[in-house]
C-alpha cells in the first residue's frame, strides 16, 4: 500500500520532511499495536525497528505491551529448551 499525503497536509505536519515517512511509519505501528490489530512483530517491522527499540518506543508513547498466556507458555517452551 502506498500512502501519498496532500501537500497542505505534509506541509502541515510538525516534522522535517526528510523524517515524515519514519515518522509516520511509528506512529501507525504504534497505534495499530496498541488497538490489536498488528502483532508486537510486525508492528515493529513497520515501524522499521529492532524489537528493543520498539519496546523503547511503545514505553515512551505510554503504550503497554500485549502479553498474553500463549505468549508466556511459548516462551517457558524456549527457555526450557535452552536449558
Amino acid at each position: 500500500m502506498i500512502l501519498e499525503l496532500p501537500f497542505d497536509l505534509r506541509d502541515a505536519l510538525r516534522v522535517p520532511v526528510a523524517e515524515q515517512e519514519n515518522r509516520l511509519r511509528c506512529e501507525l505501528a504504534i497505534r495499530l499495536y496498541e488497538k490489536g490489530l498488528l502483532s508486537f512483530g510486525k508492528a515493529r517491522g513497520l515501524a522499521g525497528l529492532s524489537k528493543w527499540a520498539f519496546h523503547e518506543l511503545l514505553a515512551n508513547e505510554g503504550v503497554l505491551r500485549h502479553y498474553d498466556l500463549d505468549e508466556l507458555e511459548a516462551d517457558l517452551d524456549t527457555l526450557e529448551a535452552l536449558a
